[in-house]
C-alpha cells in the first residue's frame, strides 16, 4: 500500500511539474533609455511600458495576467470558496446609523444582492416616509468602475449636489439635481476632487478642479447654477506646484475654507458663506514648516497647529482679529501626546490624541476634563460624524482587531456609552474566539516597534504558525489596528496576522514620521525587517511561513525589504507598489510628484538624490534569488501609475536567479489605486491573494 500511495504522489507531482514547465514567463521587450544625473547613468530598459493604451503595452500587460491565470489556475476552486466564504459574512440588507442634520435624518442602506449603496433621508422623523437622494446602483449600471463623491445637499434642503468617477482616475464629474422632481440640471461640472459646496444663497457652489495632466487639484471655483462649466469664476489658484488646493464648508456654515497644503506648509482662507462673491481673506500667510488647521464656532477660530509644537497644539482667536500673535492657547504641545484632531461643542472639546500608538479620546468642557475607556490592547477610535453644535453627545467610531466596526452615541455629561451599532458579521462569527496583542520588537537601532497583532485562541506558540506581517510607514499616516472580516478565512486557517507600526507613520509622534522619512527613511525599511525577525525569535512564526504585504507606500516598502533580505519571507504580496522612485520624482508631469518632495526628496538635489538611489526598489534589483511575489496594480491608478510595478517584474524576471519561486503580475484593467469598486467584485482580487498564501504553504 505504502508503494502505491508513493507512485500515486509521484505521478501527480509530476504531472504538476510538466503543468508549470508548459507554463511560458512573458518576456517583456528590452528599449534602452538612458538617463545621466549627476555624472551618473541609469538605464531603463522598460522605459516604453508608459505608452498608455499602446499596442505593446497591451499586449504585455495581457501576457502577465494570461499568465498569472495559469500559474494560480490549481487554486480556482480555493479562490471561489474563499470569494463565497468572504462575501458570506455579509449581511447583504444594512444599514448606515442615521445623523441629524438641519431638520432631516440621513443614512445609506445596501439591499440584497446590490453592488452599490442608496442614499435616503427622512424629514424630522425616523418615522417619516423615506425619501431617495441618490440610487448609486442606478448611477452604475453599465460601468465596470462607479465610485460616489461627496454628497452636498443646499442649505434650503431642495438640492443635492454629487460627484461620481467611473473611470477609476479620481477626477470626478459634478451634478446637480432637485431633490423633488428628481430632475438633473443641465450642467455637468467635469474634472473635479469629487464635492461641491453650498453657498447660503442655495445658488451658489465651490469646488476644485485638477490639473488634466498632473492630476493637482490647483484651482478653486465658483459655479452658478443654470450656467456653463466655462463660466464659472476662479476664486484661487495655487501656482506652486509643491501645494494642492483644497475647498470645504465650515460645521457652523458661515464660512467656505479654501485651504492650501503642502507635505510640511498650509495656507487657509475663507469667504463668508451669506456673500460667496466677497473676496478671500487669509488667516495665516504659508510659512515654512507649519501646518494648521482652522474650525469654526460663535465668534471664534479653533486652530489646531504646530507653531512652535511639534506635536501640535490647539489654539483660538477672535473671528474678527485673527493674527498670529492674537492666538491664545487652549490645548499645549505634549513631547509624547499627538494632537490628530477635535470636534467642537456649544459646551464641550472634544480631542482625538495619539499617545503610545493609541488613539484616546479627551472630553473637556469648563469644570472638568476626562477621556473615554476603550478597554482592549489595541485598537482603532476616532471622532464620528457629528454636525451640530447644540448637543451633549458625542459620536464615535470604534473597532478592533477582533471587534467589528461599532458606532457609539456617548453622552459627555453622564459619561455613559451607547452602541447604536456593531456591524454584523455572518457565518458563525464570534469575537470571542479570537486574541489580541501588542507587543513590541526592539530595532537594530534600540528603538521599540510596536506590533499589532489577531490570531484565534488556542493557537500555540511553538514556530510554526504561518503569519502575515503588514506595514506602510509613510506620510505619516498611522495605521490603526481595526476589523476587516476578510482577514477572518486567514486567522480560521491557522494564521496570524500583524501589523508593524514602524517609522513613517506618526503612531508614537510626529517624531516617529519624521525618523522615518526623507534622509531617514531606511529606518521604514529596517523596522519592518526586525519586526519579522523578532516574530520569528519569539516563535510566532518561522521563515517558511512568513509572508509580508505593502500596498502603494507601502508597496515602496516591500520592494525594498526584498532588496534588503530577498529571502526572509516565503512569499511578498505588493499592491499598487510604488517602486520606480526616481523615474518617477524626475517627472513632473506624473500625478503626486511634485507635491512630495517634503516626503521622499528633491531628486534635483544631489543630496537627496543618491539616498534615494541607495533604496529604490527598481534601481536596486540585483542577479540573486528573490522570493515568491504577487503584485497587483490598477490600469487606470492615478496615484501609482501602472507601468511602475510592469516594470519592476519585467526586471526582476530579468535578474533573478532562482527561477522556482512564483512571480505575477496582476493588473485591473477596469480599477485604480483603490482596486475595482462595489460591494463584492473587489473581494475577487482578495481571493487571489489569500490563495497566493494558501499555494505557497503547500509547497
Amino acid at each position: 500500500m505504502k508503494s502505491c500511495f508513493v507512485l500515486i504522489l509521484t505521478v501527480f507531482y509530476s504531472q504538476n511539474l510538466n503543468i508549470m514547465s508548459q507554463i511560458v514567463e512573458p518576456k517583456a521587450p528590452k528599449k534602452e533609455h538612458v538617463f545621466e544625473e549627476f555624472g551618473n547613468k541609469r538605464i531603463d530598459n522598460y522605459y516604453w511600458m508608459n505608452q498608455r493604451d499602446s499596442e505593446p503595452v497591451m499586449k504585455y500587460i495581457q501576457e502577465e495576467n494570461d499568465y498569472t491565470l495559469d500559474v494560480m489556475k490549481d487554486t480556482e476552486e480555493l479562490q471561489n470558496e474563499l470569494y463565497l466564504e468572504i462575501t458570506g459574512r455579509i449581511k447583504e440588507r444594512e444599514e448606515s446609523v442615521p445623523y441629524f442634520f438641519n431638520g432631516y435624518w440621513y443614512y445609506s442602506r445596501y439591499e440584497e444582492g446590490k453592488e452599490y449603496q442608496i442614499n435616503y433621508r427622512k424629514k424630522s422623523s425616523l418615522d417619516a416616509q423615506e425619501e431617495v437622494l441618490i440610487d448609486q446602483n442606478e448611477l452604475a449600471k453599465d460601468k465596470a468602475y462607479f465610485a460616489l463623491g461627496g454628497l452636498q445637499v443646499s442649505p434650503n434642503n431642495k438640492l443635492i449636489a454629487y460627484g461620481y468617477d467611473d473611470i477609476s482616475r479620481r477626477q470626478y464629474k459634478v451634478r446637480i439635481m432637485n431633490i423633488e422632481t428628481g430632475i438633473l440640471f443641465d450642467e455637468v461640472i467635469e474634472n473635479t476632487a469629487g464635492s461641491a459646496y453650498w453657498a447660503n444663497d442655495n445658488n451658489t457652489l465651490f469646488y476644485v478642479v485638477k490639473d488634466p495632466q498632473t492630476l493637482r487639484t490647483y484651482k478653486v471655483m465658483r459655479h452658478t447654477l443654470g450656467t456653463n462649466q466655462k463660466e464659472d469664476v476662479v476664486v484661487y489658484e495655487e501656482k506652486d506646484d509643491t501645494f494642492d488646493a483644497y475647498v470645504s464648508r465650515s460645521k457652523s456654515g458661515k464660512y467656505i475654507w479654501v485651504q492650501s497644503q503642502s507635505t510640511l506648509s498650509s495656507e487657509v482662507m475663507f469667504i463668508n458663506a451669506d456673500r460667496p462673491t466677497s473676496e478671500l481673506i487669509i488667516i495665516n500667510k504659508r510659512e515654512d514648516d507649519h501646518e494648521y488647521e482652522v474650525s469654526h464656532h460663535n465668534e471664534h477660530f479653533y486652530i489646531k497647529t504646530n507653531w512652535n509644537a511639534k506635536n501640535f497644539r490647539i489654539m483660538k482667536c477672535s473671528v474678527d482679529n485673527f493674527s498670529k500673535d492674537k492666538w491664545e492657547e487652549l490645548i499645549p504641545n505634549r513631547e509624547n501626546v499627538l494632537i490628530e484632531d477635535f470636534e467642537l461643542f456649544d459646551e464641550y472639546l472634544v480631542v482625538e490624541e495619539r499617545k503610545e500608538g493609541l488613539v484616546n479620546l479627551r472630553v473637556i468642557n469648563k469644570k472638568n476634563e476626562h477621556y473615554i475607556n476603550f478597554g482592549e490592547p489595541t485598537y482603532y477610535a476616532s471622532l464620528g460624524n457629528n454636525p451640530n453644535f447644540d448637543t451633549k453627545t458625542l459620536r464615535f467610531v470604534y473597532s478592533s482587531l477582533s471587534t467589528p466596526n461599532s458606532i457609539f452615541d456617548y453622552n459627555m455629561e453622564t459619561k455613559t456609552k451607547t452602541l447604536l451599532k456593531e456591524s454584523e458579521v455572518l457565518g458563525g462569527f464570534d469575537k470571542n474566539d479570537y486574541q489580541v496583542e501588542r507587543i513590541y520588537a526592539i530595532a537594530r537601532d534600540g528603538v521599540k516597534v510596536p506590533i499589532s497583532l489577531v490570531y484565534k485562541k488556542g493557537l500555540v506558540k511553538d514556530g510554526d504558525n504561518p503569519l502575515v506581517l503588514y506595514g506602510y510607514g509613510s506620510y505619516g499616516i498611522s495605521i490603526d489596528a481595526g476589523f476587516n472580516f476578510d482577514r477572518l478565512s486567514l486567522l480560521n486557517r491557522g494564521f496570524v496576522y500583524a501589523i508593524a507600526h514602524i517609522r513613517g507613520g506618526e503612531e508614537l509622534g510626529r517624531q516617529w514620521y519624521e525618523n522615518g522619512k526623507l534622509l531617514k527613511k531606511k529606518n521604514t525599511f529596517y523596522d519592518f525587517i526586525d519586526c519579522a525577525e523578532y516574530l520569528i525569535e519569539n516563535n510566532y512564526t518561522n521563515s517558511e511561513k512568513i509572508f509580508a504585504y505593502g500596498g502603494s507606500a507601502g508597496g515602496l516598502l516591500m520592494g525594498a525589504v526584498l532588496n534588503l533580505e530577498p529571502t526572509l519571507f516565503k512569499g511578498i504580496l505588493a499592491a499598487v507598489p510604488f517602486v520606480d522612485v526616481m523615474t518617477t520624482m524626475f517627472d513632473e508631469t506624473i500625478p503626486l510628484t511634485t507635491s512630495e518632495y517634503d516626503e521622499w526628496g528633491n531628486p534635483n538635489n544631489e543630496k537627496y538624490y543618491k539616498y534615494m538611489l541607495s533604496y529604490s526598489p527598481i534601481d536596486n534589483i540585483e542577479a540573486k534569488p528573490y522570493t515568491n511575489l504577487l503584485i497587483t496594480t490598477g490600469y487606470h491608478d492615478s496615484q501609482v501609475q501602472y507601468w511602475e510595478p510592469l516594470k519592476w517584474v519585467a526586471k526582476l524576471r530579468d535578474y533573478r536567479t532562482d527561477k522556482s519561486k512564483l512571480l505575477m503580475l496582476n493588473t485591473q484593467m477596469e480599477a485604480g489605486h483603490g482596486g475595482a469598486s462595489g460591494r463584492y467584485r473587489r473581494f475577487r482580487e482578495k481571493s487571489l491573494e489569500y490563495a497566493f498564501f494558501l499555494k505557497l504553504l503547500e509547497d
